[in-house]
């Protein structure tokens, strides 16, 4: 493979070899993992990019996995999220170093928020606002399966986390938590006055064609691949999560926590566009990346402002991992490579699995580099 050096960086060239590398490796991949199904999409510096599959979508039915089939993203999604909060930040709509409490002041929750009266936006943003996660309560799986066809309104979901005692004071430690981005996309609305989701659509996906990611917010998702979350799934209770085209829970809960399905093409895509710097001023898109030790995430890692920064033997990696019953999805700009990569896998089994969806999707930036 040509590699074209400027400015310190390997760019990625013009290779007819490149796809049918990846393709190779993806297959590979499969092979050493043990997952059913995976998709690679690739974007590169020169604005181009395409996709690899592997796979099975359905085991059940023997149907082959296919580029153009949508997958869910997980936790990815906060990165629309907090690109919208930034670009907010830049407006002088919002500040990083707002309270929360005055910022939703009436709601009638406030009083009871953990921390409630502590927490900033910058908090929620990089999770060390202390607010523990609504999705893993008892109690909240068990009323999401029980009512799989219940829209959640995001005062319901922060119902199971209110008077819990927070694990550490706001703005000292660090804890990954959904709730945070729930607030979060509570803020954003009060400050836009539009829903969270017209905001990303009008700011982030048709400004840069991003067709192929929708909102995952409803039980039948056209064009969405089989997804496979394995034994004792508290979710839903079930392995397989579609039938008859039909999630077994409805993902609408996850809302502002993730919240998106796409092709991997397009969430590669969405990757390099925002870390080339197309979505956020300069200046705050470093103030995101300057992130906070995560080591719940690994060594090595930390968490900026919906970032996270990942050491690599490549170099520092900036993006996203995902996860929702079913599907798991990792997806990063490789600076060293001036191109992103994104991995979505139809399966949330790691039991089942041999590695880390992060680290198979280092090993495809390895590939790709040649």
């Amino acid at each position: 493979m040509k590699i074209l050096a400027g400015l310190g960086l390997l760019v990625l060239a013009e290779d007819a070899a490149l796809e049918e590398r990846l393709q190779k490796e993806l297959d590979a991949l499969r092979a050493d993992a043990h997952f059913p199904g995976a998709v690679l999409g690739v974007a590169k510096a020169d604005g181009s990019s395409f996709a690899v599959a592997t796979g099975l979508s359905d085991r059940e039915k023997g149907t082959a996995m296919t580029t153009d089939l949508l997958l869910l993203q997980g936790s990815i999604g906060k990165t629309y999220v907090a690109a919208v909060a930034l670009q907010l930040v830049h407006e002088g709509k919002l500040d990083l170093e707002a309270k929360v409490a005055k910022l939703l002041a009436g709601e009638p929750w406030l009083e009871r928020l953990p921390n409630g009266s502590d927490i900033t936006v910058r908090m929620l943003m990089n999770h060390t606002s202390g607010l523990v996660r609504y999705e893993f309560q008892e109690a909240f799986t068990r009323d999401l399966s029980a009512h799989p066809e219940k829209s959640w309104v995001p005062a319901e979901l922060l119902a199971y986390v209110l008077d819990s005692p927070p694990p550490f004071p706001a703005g000292t430690k660090w804890e990954y938590s959904d709730t945070n981005y729930i607030v979060l996309g509570l803020v954003v609305e009060k400050v836009t006055g539009a829903k969270l989701a017209d905001e990303i659509a009008r700011r982030l996906l048709r400004p840069l064609e991003l067709a192929r990611t929708v909102p995952s917010d409803r039980r039948r998702i056209p064009g969405l691949s089989q997804g496979y979350a394995g034994a004792g799934n508290p979710f839903g209770g079930v392995d397989a999560m579609l039938r008859d085209g039909e999630m077994a829970i409805n993902p609408q809960f996850e809302w502002a926590g993730g919240g998106y399905a796409s092709t991997a093409e397009d969430l590669a895509r969405w990757m390099r566009s925002l870390h080339a710097g197309k979505v956020v001023d300069a200046s705050l898109l470093e103030e995101a990346r300057q992130g906070v030790p995560a080591p719940m995430l690994g060594r090595g890692v930390r968490y900026g402002l919906g970032v996270i920064v990942w050491e690599t033997p490549l170099g520092l990696a900036y993006g996203h991992s995902g996860f929702f019953p079913g599907y798991c999805a990792e997806a990063y700009w490789f600076p060293e490579l001036d191109a992103a990569l994104a991995l979505e896998i139809n399966s949330s089994d790691f039991a089942k699995m041999s590695g880390s969806p992060r680290g198979m999707l280092l090993r495809l930036a390895q590939a790709a580099r040649g």
